[in-house]
């Protein structure tokens, strides 16, 4: 293994430079596995950069070791008694009688507690004793899903819902001939503590169906390059593949020929890469066949590929995104978001050990703002993985500044049952852990948008600890990213990134309505556009009001699918937060909100904040202009994005706006132009 060098792509959070304070010291590693010899030659690398060395029978100013290793170094003796177990993924970091110890049971523990010293850098080897700290991630998974074609897709592109270029894994049809960027990418991922990825489309389409056959070869070469840095591949899967690409009638879940047919597939993939992952399977979901059509469940679905992956340790992420795509717009009763938990919770512990149901964390589609899923409460029973989207399909595209950790921490500390009850990261951490939909490509700053790595890191450190503060996780990613420079940045990065979220929220859709945006690409305001279509995603605007009733009383009974006392915070009027109030209530436009503002008038006026925000955005930006502080090709790259942000931001609150006017008759209390 060696570290990869990549000349023409920006280093992210793992510029040579983040690597001085390691790199400057003598550095002993001891221990044996792959991830020891990955742990090993990064300090090597570091070294060789920085002027230290890596320690023999000398003295060490720093030792990364595991714990079972022969000839550890007192030091690294007393911390490895007093951590005690640190477990498969965990480690143990001090500082005693002048040398840095990180200690770790297993070799992944060793590699994370590596990325955590250069997160640290000089804080590491402060003078003076560091108390022992141990270190686990929270959930056992943490993965991110590639919406990856092989194939370039008529619509959709080469990466579905991707803003960051094409695919990191093929090119033109085929696997990409050098694959370095996918290890340099599979590093990227371990720092931030990632450690499983599926590496193709949800949607499978028929070139990607063959990953499972004739192209297993090209998951083969992806998982090698992912291996060194601890991370386990993962392939969506077609529920048809049987009839795809077996030949066979059916594809009936409870079918010998077809059980057979799955188990013999798990068993070819694993003889190519025997520390696969498993399945992602998206199945009676917006055309994508599953097990309705033969009159099954999806616990009957998702139990054939559970059963056939199970002899191996394989898991199949099931995805809870079930709705029906071909509702009539007239039909005010049907409601898209009741969907999930209709189809599922009745399903609570009817799924495999090995079946992972992959929820949405909100009931409609990744929107700025939205409730919690009523399916992560539902059903206790079961593993639910909570996903999240780091690619900013509905959250401007990554032409927009849009740092989503607020957001996933908000919904991660929520609490379905109350003050006194679990929260949505409790969970996850006792079920499946969270995924994320990746926002990488071959773009050469990884991501589009430049500041958008912020958030690829940002889920990455959240699902190793959902505890972390989204400022401090930005604190860390600048000093990473930015070495020398941080401390003068860093006001810069805040004032720009930590409210850069409810400063979208502020100019898209209002109060938790969600959408309103084109049809098809999702970019830019069309408030009607998804009105009259059936995806089941409504305003319901008319003259008198705007949002939809979804109260037991009066409309669709969603509310009813939380435990109290959500269901009774959504379903009052007088106690629903303002920021909800449109998804769970149809209100006239003079209704007044808790903040004191009516509903037109609160349009109105986070419009036109919302565009102001903007502006101060770039007037930050603008200041870093010729400072020395920033990469230029870097800041002339945010600098174009944040005109584009303006230029949308505006046609937003325009269109918004007049709309609303146009539909109220409401002029604006403080007489500014609505066109």
């Amino acid at each position: 293994m060696t570290v990869p060098q990549l000349t023409d792509v920006h280093p992210a959070w793992l510029p040579p430079e983040a690597f001085r304070a390691i790199g400057s010291r003598q550095v002993l590693v001891l221990g044996e596995g792959a991830l020891v010899e990955t742990v090993r030659e990064e300090v090597a690398a570091a070294t060789a950069g920085h002027g230290g060395g890596q320690a023999g029978a000398g003295p060490a100013g720093c030792v990364l070791a595991l714990s079972g290793a022969d000839g550890l170094p007192e030091p690294a003796r007393a911390v490895a008694a007093e951590a005690g177990p640190t477990g498969a993924e965990g480690y143990a970091l001090a500082r005693r009688d002048g040398v840095t110890v990180v200690v770790a049971d297993a070799p992944a523990g060793l590699l994370y507690g590596l990325f955590h010293l250069v997160r640290l850098g000089e804080t590491a080897f402060a003078p003076g004793d560091r108390p022992v700290e141990r270190h686990a991630p929270a959930t056992a998974r943490r993965m991110l899903d590639h919406w990856d074609n092989i194939a370039v897709h008529p619509v959709m592109g080469q990466v579905e819902r991707g803003y960051a270029g094409g695919s990191l894994f093929w090119r033109d049809g085929e696997l990409r001939e050098d694959l370095t960027r996918v290890r340099a990418y599979a590093r990227l991922l371990a720092a931030a503590g990632i450690n499983a990825v599926a590496i193709n489309n949800v949607n499978v389409h028929a070139t990607e169906a063959r990953l499972l056959t004739d192209r297993l070869g090209e998951v083969a070469a992806i998982a090698a390059e992912l291996r060194p840095y601890g991370i386990r591949a993962h392939v969506s899967v077609g529920f048809a593949s049987p009839v795809v690409l077996g030949g066979l009638p059916t594809a009936d879940p409870l079918d010998e020929e077809v059980r057979r047919w799955w188990a013999a597939a798990a068993d070819r993939v694993y003889a190519a890469v025997p520390d696969f992952g498993g399945f992602v399977v998206k199945a009676d979901s917006e055309g994508q066949p599953g097990p309705f059509a033969y009159g099954r469940s999806h616990a009957d679905g998702a139990a054939v590929l559970a059963a056939a992956l199970a002899p191996h340790g394989g898991v199949v992420h099931w995805r809870a995104f079930v709705y029906n795509h071909r509702q009539d717009w007239r039909d005010r009763s049907t409601d898209r978001a009741r969907a999930a938990c209709d189809h599922f919770a009745p399903l609570d512990g009817r799924f495999a050990d090995n079946v992972i149901l992959q929820v949405k964390h909100g009931p409609m589609d990744f929107q700025p703002r939205e409730p919690v899923s009523p399916v992560i409460a539902a059903m206790p029973a079961t593993k639910l993985a909570v996903e999240l989207q780091v690619t900013q399909e509905y959250t401007g595209q990554q032409r927009h500044v849009c740092y989503l950790a607020p957001m996933w921490s908000e919904l991660l500390a929520f609490r379905p049952w109350g003050e006194e009850g679990r929260a949505v990261a409790d969970v996850a951490v006792h079920g499946g852990g969270l995924v994320a939909v990746s926002n990488a490509g071959d773009d050469p700053y990884w991501t589009g948008h430049p500041l958008a790595q912020a958030n690829l890191y940002a889920f990455g450190r959240l699902a190793w600890d959902p505890r972390l503060d989204p400022a401090a996780i930005l604190d860390e990613w600048a000093d990473l990213t930015f070495p020398g420079t941080a401390d003068e940045l860093r006001g810069t990065l805040h004032a720009i990134m930590d409210g850069s979220w409810r400063t979208y929220e502020r100019y898209t859709a209002p109060l938790g309505v969600g959408f309103m945006v084109r049809p098809g690409h999702h970019y830019g305001p069309d408030v009607d556009g998804y009105e009259y279509t059936p995806w089941g995603t409504y305003h319901f605007a008319d003259r008198d009001g705007v949002g939809v009733d979804r109260t037991r009383a009066t409309g669709t009974g969603f509310t009813g699918q939380y435990p109290r006392p959500w269901a009774d915070v959504y379903e009052s009027l007088e106690r629903c937060p303002d920021e909800l109030l449109l998804f769970f209530h149809h209100v006239p436009y003079g209704h007044v909100l808790r903040s004191g503002s009516t509903v037109i008038q609160h349009i109105y006026d986070t419009h036109f904040a919302g565009v102001e925000e903007v502006s101060a955005m770039r007037a930050h930006w603008d200041k870093l202009d010729g400072s020395g502080l920033v990469d230029p090709a870097y800041h002339a790259r945010v600098a174009e994005l944040l005109a584009e942000q303006q230029r949308s931001a505006e046609e937003w609150r325009d269109q918004v706006n007049t709309y609303f006017f146009r539909k109220s008759g409401v002029p604006d209390a403080r007489g500014r132009r609505i066109h």
